[in-house]
């Protein structure tokens, strides 16, 4: 009977922690989703203030190390960005909840100019904690 509580307990606790994780996920999913309809609205204002306002960047366009932003800089950067490709949007593929602090995003990158377009397959991996953004660790063939 002592062995049967014992189990039963742990299968409760068990439950609610799974629930909780769960949770997590939906809510850093959402999150994402957030954060990738507003880059598609090119409103790098509202995205930029996801961010911790020094946040931790690893992405082949700023190099091979790991650099610090503002959420001032990232606004300039996509903004810039939108200027060269006024029709750059993201199309999210897959989001991979990592667990409460990370989720992994897989997504094309598409936009067009005049004379040239580019269709670029990214994966980032994001850090979360106390519902901001504080790694953006990009990855994509910069050739």
């Amino acid at each position: 009977m002592k062995n049967l509580f014992v189990i039963l307990s742990l299968s409760a606790f068990w439950g609610c922690q799974s629930q909780k994780e769960d949770a997590n996920k939906q809510k850093a999913e959402a999150f994402v989703k957030t954060y990738f309809e507003h880059f598609n609205r090119h409103d790098f204002k509202a995205m930029a203030a996801m961010y911790v306002d020094s946040a931790e960047f690893k992405d082949p366009s700023f190099g091979t190390g790991i650099v610090r932003q503002s959420q001032q800089q990232t606004v300039v950067k996509y903004t810039e960005l939108a200027k060269m490709f006024p029709d750059l949007r993201d199309s999210v593929i897959s989001i991979y909840p990592s667990d409460t602090n990370h989720i992994i995003v897989e997504f094309i990158s598409k936009g067009s100019m005049p004379s040239s377009k580019f269709e670029l397959p990214i994966c980032t991996i994001f850090t979360l904690q106390n519902g901001k953004i504080t790694k953006d660790f990009t990855y994509y063939n910069n050739q």
